[in-house]
């Protein structure tokens, strides 16, 4: 069974853009859809009833959501401490699989990529019991992977003047990850491919992923940007990730 999972940063809860978010999900016809910024539930609501999701879950206030057209078995929101927004956790019907949903801490700066690794240590203590089996990380990280590179000319005003803050910046969140023993599912299909995600008037950097571990790699059978659709530009600052997974 081949698993099509979105992962969407909606910017500020996407209230008053559900018609160009439901029509970026529709033309990426995925199975289950893990939002960032979904803080408000009746947007949620509202797009899985325009989008045929049968399940779906929100809290008031709270970054990470989700939509399904298949059956899940479980989900649960967890707050590691130390962290800005609870991770999201979802389990699909009849498989052993789950996905992990993210959103790190934002802002470009030397203090906030301190606080970005904290984060991700401390899922990743929260997820230890998992580690072992099939299961992706999906979502906004709002870092940069080893190797790639940000311009800071591009970025609004107001991030700009933070962009230096505690110094230049040490991109050392993703390679976390790495050295635990993660893919970046994305750049492992691409490696030449910039798969800019942000912001859509302008892309200029990756700030979306799917990670999965090493031993379970192969099972991401694809992972695109999808960026060809007219109503993404007014939809988000995002674009959102597809992955295809072989989950059975």
């Amino acid at each position: 069974m081949i698993l099509k999972a979105l992962s969407y940063n909606i910017r500020y809860g996407g209230l008053g853009r559900e018609n160009s978010l439901a029509a970026v999900i529709r033309q990426a016809a995925p199975d289950l859809v893990v939002f960032q910024e979904a803080v408000s539930p009746r947007v949620i609501e509202r797009l899985a009833a325009e989008t045929g999701m049968s399940v779906w879950a929100s809290r008031p206030g709270q970054s990470l959501g989700f939509m399904s057209r298949i059956e899940i078995a479980h989900y649960e929101w967890h707050q590691p401490r130390g962290a800005r927004h609870p991770f999201l956790e979802v389990v699909p019907a009849g498989t052993e699989f789950r996905i992990f949903g993210l959103h790190l801490s934002a802002v470009h700066s030397s203090w906030t990529e301190r606080r970005r690794i904290r984060e991700i240590g401390a899922l990743l203590e929260g997820i230890k019991r998992h580690q072992e089996g099939f299961h992706a990380l999906v979502g906004d990280f709002n870092t940069l992977a080893p190797g790639e590179t940000l311009d800071g000319r591009l970025l609004p005003a107001r991030l700009r003047a933070l962009l230096w803050l505690g110094g230049a910046i040490q991109w050392q969140t993703i390679q976390t990850l790495l050295n635990a023993g993660y893919v970046d599912g994305y750049r492992r299909l691409h490696p030449l491919k910039k798969g800019f995600t942000f912001p859509t008037y302008a892309p200029h950097v990756r700030l979306d992923y799917i990670f999965l571990p090493s031993a379970f790699a192969d099972r991401l059978k694809d992972c695109e940007v999808i960026q060809g659709s007219a109503e993404a530009l007014p939809a988000s600052d995002h674009f959102p990730l597809l992955a295809q997974l072989e989950i059975l």
